[in-house]
């Protein structure tokens, strides 16, 4: 069993190793340091910048340096600001940017402008809350209401173009609310309404007007097509009665023309005259006949009585 002095003079011989590795663990600590994906680390010695390393494990002098660790990745900053319309109407509005350091620039932001939140306070937020205000007093609040995009697109201009000079990018300017004032909103529906109402009347004589000319084509196709049946009846009874006459024409002229044959022929031969008398006789004498030169017509039965 060890007794107190040996007890002591191991204790003795073990705080010099105990300080020993604390001092190496925290030189170890204070050498190595890593930094995160989406930053960049800014390495300052005895309070000044010294370089910008990027994402890994990394060396620096213990005691001497320092960093600051700077994110690179897309930040979103929104501000709450007071306004006025081109009508000078007073609008709350809350406005948002998308803002990101350019990495190869980031070392001097932070020289320039400290870190993140700084530049935020001292050099955006003022030039977006300017860039929100100009941008909203050159629309009446009604287009305000009805073209936002075009109002967005006027903020991100305006904004852009005064942090030009700035290591940053500058995108996805938005609205995010607009609160206009109640009376002004109530004024919005009741004309709306107003338009709505309208609209409606209006598809509704539209729809009549279709309705009635719809009405009138009907009774137009009717009458033409009744007239294309008349005029078709009339124009197919005028054609037979023209196909009729023609035929009659044409067998009276066949008739004439036989006619004029057989009085040709009779003129040139009387025993044709005998002949045609011969096909027209029924097989029976005539009961009287008169003489050429006699004015008494003779009984032919009685005669042939007498004999």
């Amino acid at each position: 069993m060890m007794n107190n002095s040996a007890k002591t003079q191991l204790a003795t011989k073990a705080a010099p190793v105990a300080i020993g590795l604390f001092l190496l663990g925290v030189v170890i600590t204070s050498t190595f340091y890593t930094v995160d994906e989406g930053h960049v680390g800014i390495v300052k010695r005895f309070g000044q910048a010294q370089q910008q390393v990027n994402p890994g494990l990394h060396v620096k002098i213990p005691l001497a340096d320092s960093v600051q660790k700077l994110e690179i990745r897309t930040r979103k900053n929104v501000e709450t600001l007071k306004a006025a319309t081109h009508e000078q109407m007073p609008v709350d509005v809350d406005v948002s940017i998308n803002w990101t350091v350019i990495r190869s620039e980031a070392f001097d932001l932070y020289r320039n402008y400290g870190g993140l939140d700084q530049f935020e306070n001292r050099i955006l937020d003022p030039r977006l809350r300017s860039a929100a205000k100009d941008a909203i007093a050159r629309y009446k609040a009604e287009e305000i209401v009805q073209n936002r995009g075009k109002v967005i697109a006027k903020i991100e201009e305006n904004v852009i173009s005064t942090m030009s000079e700035f290591p940053v990018k500058l995108d996805s300017v938005q609205i995010e609310n607009l609160v206009l004032p109640q009376k002004y909103l109530q004024s919005i529906e009741t004309k709306q309404t107003e338009k709505n109402l309208a609209a409606a009347e209006k598809h509704r004589l539209e729809r009549q007007k279709l309705e009635a000319q719809r009405e009138v084509n009907t009774a137009e196709a009717k009458r033409d097509a009744e007239k294309a049946r008349a005029d078709g009846n009339a124009y197919a009874i005028l054609t037979e009665a023209q196909a009729e006459a023609e035929a009659i024409k044409v067998k009276g002229l066949a008739e004439a023309e036989a006619m004029r044959e057989k009085a040709g022929a009779i003129a040139q031969s009387p025993l044709l005259v005998e002949y045609v008398r011969a096909q027209n006789w029924d097989g029976k004498l005539p009961s009287t006949m008169m003489g050429s030169e006699q004015n008494v017509l003779w009984n032919l039965d009685q005669k042939s009585a007498m004999r």
